[in-house]
């Protein structure tokens, strides 16, 4: 008997199962309702609730961090526990914080205003005007990217009547004055790009109706998106407007307070940061100007009404070095900030410009191991004076939140978390896999100190879009994996931004495969090190790591037990088609293009299915609510695997969108995780407890 197979790379565009995109069709529905009624009734039980209670209350626990950020005199925190699942939003003051109960202003009662508006409401973002008496409130539905604007008065603790609300869409906005918004939103007809992002920005004045908004500049649909951010620390307002071209090139403009708008002179791939009549950049590709060569990943930095006025004698404030790479950049109070990784080790530098030039230090008072997260205490840099925030942590070391005060030598611990899971017994090492091209791929392991050769691991990683990822402490790893035996594996793929824009380009577009060979080398190494053995290995990957794991599925079925999917992408035949996927063209390539197709089918594990082979189980789980990455991407893999005979489980719950952790709340999130945990240990063979 024949298996049907389609779609396939000779006919690559004969999908069976398109009507699995319709998100809310009733097919699909009645589909996405029996896989959910089969996976709950194979992988919950009473087992379930309880991982996923123990779960819930660690999410919910009173003496985790909060974290704020300060807005004038008030530090401003988003929190969520069982008693208010969706969250508050809520107020202290610095003084207050620092105690170890500090007392709370609430703002806003999230799950009060779901109940008595009757909708799924989710606080995404919250732009305050400066001085502080009034707020953009922007709304999610269930977790979508797409959210409704609304203006809030923070004296009186309630929406505006007839302020500035926008139905939802993808976007936001800024304010220029206290009756001035500049506007970045795909609402309204025409102002979508084809990845669904704004295409204008305009200046929408109080009182004045969206649809006539002034339109101070327009990019085309085909370009990613258009931004614009009001910048008020220099001796006039402004607006910075950014043409996103694609996913890593912008075009940038300076907007002043007299309306007329100049397009820098500037390469299109760099991280660009501005304060007062200063600014930074990074480059992502050397760079030649007036006769001198800057490299790829360089930091610059130059006054800037002198740039504009034709001067290019920029200052090197940073080169990166083979495995060093510049993680971000912010200003704070006049100075700059660099987040390094060298050897993947943190390390940061403060540089203050002045006319005589830019002075440089050290930040002192941080570790040079594990994983150091800094950014402004201020949410506004023209409020700034310099403080900022830390978070410290590894992954058996919960997280501490530290203030370093400006003209303070020595952090001050604000808040610790707290232990979750107990680690005794347990320790961090660092190894390197040899990939397929003899690169050396880095791992993190953290596990007994004692190897069994038949360890119950946990690997995940991500590979893609300059992100770099660090070993966090992990909550939910930890109590439920680690605390109960196991090891867990992070590794840094190319395709990351660890190394630099050479690691990132490496795994991108046709390399994309690379960083797939990467990955199934770190878990050959485990078994060479005598870590574990294959059918013992779990992994788990989600959106760009979605393709990671598919494709350990189908390319290197051999090396792992059983594979957990999440809020993937997978169809690379028609990902630019579906949501905003074609904002991802410059990471994977265009489809359409012949040339391009030839290395995305490589790795379209949708496409590479084959009868007869021995795969390893495989959970594929997605969010309705995700308007980034279609539902239909899982919805169709599973079908089609299950359709071939393979061993494949699907999950999918309403509420949860892309970047908000698989649900809109704690228990939703827990749930998630905890049904894919217990599919990867019964998969792999490993009951609670054993080694």
């Amino acid at each position: 008997m024949s298996v049907d197979d389609r779609p396939t790379l000779s006919a690559p565009d004969d999908d069976p199962w398109l009507w699995l995109e319709e998100i809310e069709g009733k097919q699909a529905l009645d589909f996405v309702a029996r896989q959910n009624q089969l996976t709950l009734a194979a992988f919950g039980g009473a087992a379930f609730e309880r991982d996923r209670d123990v779960l819930a209350a660690i999410y919910d626990r009173p003496d985790n961090i909060p974290y704020v950020s300060r807005r004038g005199s008030d530090l401003h925190n988003l929190w969520k526990d069982a008693a208010n699942p969706r969250g508050l939003w809520r107020q202290t003051t610095l003084a207050e914080f620092r105690k170890p109960h500090p007392a709370w202003e609430i703002m806003l009662d999230i799950d009060q205003l779901a109940a008595s508006e009757g909708e799924d409401w989710l606080l995404s973002g919250i732009a305050t005007m400066p001085g502080h008496s009034r707020a953009i409130l922007s709304l999610s539905r269930g977790g979508s990217d797409a959210v409704t604007l609304r203006e809030f008065d923070l004296d009186t603790k309630s929406f505006v009547a007839d302020g500035f609300t926008l139905p939802e869409a993808k976007g936001g906005v800024d304010w220029i004055d206290a009756d001035t918004l500049v506007l970045s939103s795909a609402h309204g007809e025409g102002m979508a790009t084809t990845s669904g992002y704004p295409r204008t920005v305009r200046v929408w004045r109080r009182g004045e109706p969206v649809d006539q908004a002034q339109v101070i500049l327009e990019t085309t649909a085909d370009h990613m998106a258009m931004s614009g951010m009001a910048d008020d620390t220099g001796p006039a307002p402004r607006v910075w407007i950014v043409d996103q071209i694609d996913f890593f090139n912008h075009a940038i403009w300076l907007r002043d307070a007299a309306g007329a708008t100049t397009k820098l002179d500037l390469p299109t791939g760099i991280w660009l940061q501005a304060h007062g009549d200063w600014f930074a950049m990074k480059l992502r590709k050397d760079w030649t100007v007036e006769g001198r060569t800057y490299a790829t990943d360089t930091v610059l930095g130059i006054s800037l009404s002198a740039f504009l006025s034709g001067h290019r004698d920029f200052i090197v404030l940073f080169e990166p070095g083979p495995r060093q790479a510049l993680q971000g950049l912010f200003w704070a109070a006049g100075k700059l900030v660099l987040s390094i990784l060298d050897e993947l080790q943190p390390r940061f530098e403060i540089f203050t410009p002045s006319a005589g030039g830019w002075s440089r230090e050290t930040l002192p008072g941080l570790p040079q191991i594990g994983v150091v997260d800094i950014w402004p205490l201020d949410r506004h840099p023209s409020e700034s004076n310099g403080d900022l925030l830390a978070n410290v942590q590894d992954p058996l070391t919960p997280p501490s939140l530290l203030l370093l005060e400006r003209g303070v030598a020595s952090p001050t611990v604000l808040k610790q978390a707290p232990k979750t899971f107990t680690a005794d017994g347990l320790v961090v090492t660092q190894h390197e896999a040899i990939s397929i091209d003899g690169e050396r791929i880095p791992y993190v392991q953290t596990g007994p100190a004692s190897e069994t050769g038949d360890a119950p691991v946990y690997m995940s990683a991500y590979g893609g879009f300059a992100h770099a990822v660090k070993p966090y402490y992990n909550p939910s790893l930890g109590k439920l994996w680690l605390e109960r035996g196991g090891t867990i594996v992070q590794a840094n793929l190319r395709g990351g931004g660890e190394f630099g824009t050479r690691w990132h380009d490496a795994g991108r577009l046709a390399g994309k495969k690379l960083s797939h060979d990467d990955f199934a080398a770190v878990a050959a190494d485990l078994v060479r090190r005598g870590v574990t053995k294959a059918k013992r290995i779990a992994a788990q990957g989600g959106s760009n790591g979605g393709i990671l794991i598919t494709n350990m599925l189908v390319r290197y079925p051999e090396r792992f037990g059983a594979l957990f999917c999440t809020i993937p992408l997978i169809d690379m035949r028609r990902y630019t088609k579906l949501l905003a996927g074609a904002s991802w063209i410059a990471e994977y390539g265009d489809p359409d293009k012949p040339e391009e197709w030839e290395w995305l089918k490589t790795y379209s594990a949708y496409h590479n299915v084959k009868a007869g082979q021995s795969y390893p189980p495989i959970l594929i789980a997605t969010t309705r609510r995700d308007d980034r990455v279609h539902p239909g991407h899982a919805r169709k893999m599973a079908a089609k695997l299950q359709a071939m005979g393979y061993e494949a489980w699907f999950y999918e719950p309403e509420a949860g969108g892309h970047g908000y952790g698989y649900g809109k709340d704690n228990k939703e999130r827990a749930g998630f995780e905890v049904i894919g945990f217990r599919f990867l240990k019964d998969r792999i063979g490993w009951k609670d407890g054993e080694a």
